[in-house]
């Protein structure tokens, strides 16, 4: 295949800062209304077509295997709230779910409160999001994006005459809190420009949304703002957060014409999060540099940080990541040598125990429970080798019931033909690094072995070892399968994240650099064999490894990458950029601009060889927009000095999180895992263990 790729035309724009002067000669890509932009991101979808046609039928056959493993006519273990049972369906062939609702007993009528597969009729892209029903269950509120740019609608609907009421209130972040009077609903608004949410509206039903009340205002750009409920149902919360700190504004819901009173003062890096419990607050937080964060406690009427008192106190080794009340006990959700543990703790202080979980490598966590007084505790498991459950654990006689077990249909699934292990690779700094890893029993480790290895590494997001139907297509063909936790996530606790973030961002790079050297080192393959991926800032670790060291790896997938970071980090307007100053540090202070400008990717391209590559943007992307991903691999295809693969594919229907719809979201692991198995030889579907 001859063809050539594009060339996109260069428009030279100098941006200056700090005296230092960059240029960008595709600067002009941001302009998503110029039609000159749409030609040249179709053309590289052209090109991507062109140089995919060998492995389209691998794609294809690779999607309708994935396809196959799915339970179609499929539903959600039913779960109560206010006297309903709530369930989620699927039917057979239909993308979308199907919300219902019984009342009291799962042998009463169901009602269908939306069947989402109507409503996505016409539409390329569909997302309904944050129903919320009234507290005396008439009405629902929800939102919907047909976008992807997660600017949500707001709307109503009647769930006794199943009529959209005429309420309806644009530019929302898509969920809707109910005040206890079931006419009063507080919102957030976005920002039409960057996306932020900074204003919260109260509205009345039957109102036209012209008259809503603006009841705050978040001025400061670095903060978001939200609102919600307490389980209690006792108090409206509006909260402001931004990376290092938070704050709080309670109203009694019984109360909505009242006014919000802060809880605490928002302070420079003192993070805290609210839950409410008889005539106290119990709040998660770092104060008094508790690092990994601590658990304490204030009545109702004295918030102030100084009546806090300490309920669970700091541990060096031990992340607080959640906390979940009931009645009689409380749930902490921990994190401990990178692995979760869910501990049960009684009010009257009788019991104190961690929930049994055996698995050397897993993930764990708390599930959606909206009842209060309930001896239940619901709760999620899954491993790399044990489909996802959903587990209901009895606090008083410590028995479990499986409420659901993932199935795997398709008949080549038998967690048995499975290992998976933790192993540790040394940074360069003498840090140890774990790597989650999976792969077929029958598969032999040798330099010849492919192995995929996974990164994200920011905002102390972090990827556990689940497991994944899609990904069984690698291992039942040889590859090994591997999750690098690097530092910039939280999986050896809250100092993890910090030295992956601002001056310390590199860490992260070379961390994921280190977990492939050792791969390499201890025989699980080669640098012939090794791929990489990563999306959004996954998708900024890849471009900077494959700067700092592009002959470690045969193949990446860099999946709609954050990669001009100083250039999108300098312009305020795109959305995210001030609320991520502490993530990685604000540019136009110089320290941090010189320190950006050493990784980020877009400015690091030079003449040299780089691995094969596979890059995906969505026009409509809010997280990162489209033309990074675009200029980028322009850039690279000006300087690359190698004949490798290059592509571009742009989802131009999608935002950020790719196609909406269940099977749609499996045609894009396809594209991924098609490029990479058409990397390693294959053109059909042959099974190489």
């Amino acid at each position: 295949m001859n063809i050539k790729p594009p060339k996109a035309k260069k428009i030279a724009k100098k941006l200056t800062e700090h005296g230092d002067e960059r240029v960008d000669n595709y600067y002009w890509l941001n302009d998503r209304e110029n039609p000159e932009v749409i030609a040249y991101l179709n053309a590289e979808n052209e090109y991507y077509d062109a140089k995919t046609a060998k492995i389209k039928q691998l794609q294809e056959d690779l999607f309708q295997e994935m396809k196959s493993r799915i339970k179609e006519e499929d539903e959600s273990v039913p779960y109560k709230k206010n006297q309903y049972l709530y369930i989620t369906k699927f039917k057979t062939g239909q993308q979308y779910p199907i919300y219902t609702r019984k009342k009291d007993n799962l042998n009463a009528v169901e009602e269908i409160m939306f069947d989402v597969n109507q409503m996505a009729k016409k539409h390329a892209y569909f997302n309904l999001s944050g129903i919320s029903v009234s507290p005396n269950n008439k009405i629902a509120a929800f939102g919907i994006d047909k976008v992807s740019r997660r600017q949500y609608t707001l709307y109503f609907k009647d769930l006794e005459t199943n009529e959209i009421l005429e309420d309806k209130i644009l530019n929302t972040t898509g969920s809707a809190t109910w005040a206890n009077d079931n006419k009063t609903i507080f919102y957030t608004q976005k920002n039409p420009t960057t996306l932020r949410g900074e204003k919260i509206f109260k509205h009345i039903l039957g109102t036209d949304s012209n008259e809503d009340v603006e009841i705050y205002f978040e001025k400061d750009e670095a903060f978001s703002t939200y609102v919600y409920k307490t389980k209690s149902e006792k108090y409206i919360i509006i909260g402001s957060y931004s990376t290092v700190s938070s704050e709080f504004r309670i109203l009694e819901a019984d109360n909505p014409t009242g006014e919000f009173r802060v809880f605490q003062t928002r302070e420079r890096d003192l993070e805290y999060n609210i839950a409410h419990f008889n005539d106290h607050f119990y709040i998660l937080t770092n104060k008094d540099d508790a690092i990994n964060f601590k658990l304490m406690k204030t009545s109702e009427k004295n918030t102030n940080k100084k009546f806090w008192e300490e309920v669970l106190p700091h541990r060096k080794d031990v992340l607080l990541e959640d906390i979940s009340i009931f009645k009689d006990f409380l749930v902490v959700e921990e994190r401990s040598n990178g692995l979760n543990k869910i501990r049960i703790i009684r009010w009257d202080k009788s019991e104190d125990f961690y929930l049994p979980i055996e698995e050397e490598t897993y993930s764990a966590g708390v599930y959606f429970n909206p009842e209060y007084d309930t001896n239940i505790i619901r709760y999620g498991y899954n491993s790399m080798t044990t489909p996802n459950s959903v587990i209901d654990f009895n606090v008083d006689n410590k028995t479990k019931t499986i409420k659901k077990e993932q199935q795997v249909l398709g008949g080549d699934f038998d967690k048995n033909n499975y290992k998976s292990k933790r192993i540790w690779a040394k940074a360069e700094d003498g840090t140890k690094i774990p790597i989650s890893l999976v792969y077929h029993k029958n598969t032999k480790l040798s330099k010849k072995t492919p192995l995929l290895l996974y990164g994200y590494g920011s905002y102390g997001y972090t990827i556990d070892a689940g497991f994944s139907t899609t990904r069984l297509s690698l291992l039942n063909r040889g590859f090994v399968f591997a999750i690098a936790h690097v530092r910039g996530s939280e999986y050896l606790g809250r100092n993890w994240y910090d030295t992956g973030k601002l001056l310390h961002k590199t860490n992260t790079f070379t961390d994921f650099i280190s977990c492939g050297k050792h791969l390499i080192s201890e025989k699980y393959t080669s640098e012939k064999h090794l791929y990489a991926s990563g999306g959004s800032a996954g998708g900024l670790l890849m471009g900077a490894i494959i700067n700092m060291q592009p002959d470690l790896f045969n193949g990446v997938v860099a999946s709609v990458p954050f990669v001009d970071v100083l250039t999108t980090m300098l312009d305020e307007t795109i959305p995210l950029t001030t609320g991520e100053f502490d993530e990685w540090g604000n540019p136009k202070t110089k320290k941090y601009y010189d320190y950006i400008k050493t990784y980020s990717p877009i400015d690091n391209i030079t003449a040299q060889n780089y691995p094969n590559m596979l890059v995906t943007a969505g026009l409509h992307d809010s997280q990162v927009q489209y033309f990074e991903p675009a200029k980028w691999v322009a850039k690279l295809r000006d300087y690359k000095t190698d004949k490798n693969i290059l592509l571009l594919h742009t989802n131009m229907d999608a935002g950020h999180g790719g196609a909406s719809g269940r099977f749609n979201a499996l045609k894009e692991t396809a594209i991924d895992y098609g490029f990479i198995l058409g990397l390693e030889g294959y053109t059909s579907l042959k099974k190489n263990y």
